[in-house]
């Protein structure tokens, strides 16, 4: 089933989310739901906050971002890059920030380029609450990383510099009042 997608300004996409256990009722639903409405808007990561849902849980399938990079290896690895993240840590980022044009299904229209670090260590439970450890780098470490900086009420425009805040403001501020029409179905204000 396709879930409505939570814009900007909606207070869940600014909360911590809660630990998620084993016995979570409708679990294998709600994963299934998430999955099936991040593919019918074209997004490559869905995090819980994202449906609503104020929960340590998001899904990422980045095989549409293998055309992004020139790295066959990476290509290669993107194109299978397809998890289910439960109660995650990011246990350590390293290298130089680079930066590339995010954006975001809570805040549709925008893309402005984040710097983050290209090389990360994760932990995290799988669908089936089994341990996972990995270590990311490149697009696949991007994903990843914003996707967990949802479940922690973190927003990509969160990392801009105060200028171009200042300049998406405007913006922002009428999708918070008045909402969005993306193509795709969304929690109004």
């Amino acid at each position: 089933m396709i879930l409505p997608i939570t814009l900007y300004g909606q207070p869940v996409l600014r909360k911590q989310g809660r630990p998620v256990g084993a016995d979570m009722p409708g679990l294998q639903q709600l994963i299934d739901n998430m999955f099936e409405t991040m593919y019918h808007a074209s997004g490559v990561g869905l995090a819980a906050p994202q449906i609503g849902q104020d929960l340590l849980l998001f899904v990422v399938d980045a095989a549409a971002m293998a055309e992004s990079t020139e790295d066959t290896e990476e290509q290669t690895f993107l194109k299978t890059y397809r998890r289910v993240v439960i109660n995650p840590e990011l246990v350590h980022e390293s290298g130089k920030p680079w930066g590339f044009q995010e954006g975001c299904l809570s805040i549709p229209g925008i893309r402005e380029t984040v710097h983050r670090q290209p090389d990360i260590e994760v932990r995290y439970l799988d669908q089936n609450f089994q341990p996972q450890h990995e270590q990311l780098t490149g697009l696949a470490a991007r994903v990843f990383q914003h996707e967990y900086d949802h479940i922690r009420g973190v927003l990509f425009t969160d990392h801009l510099s105060p200028l171009r805040k200042q300049l998406l403001r405007p913006k922002l501020s009428r999708m918070a009042k008045h909402g969005a029409e993306p193509g795709y179905p969304v929690v109004l204000p």
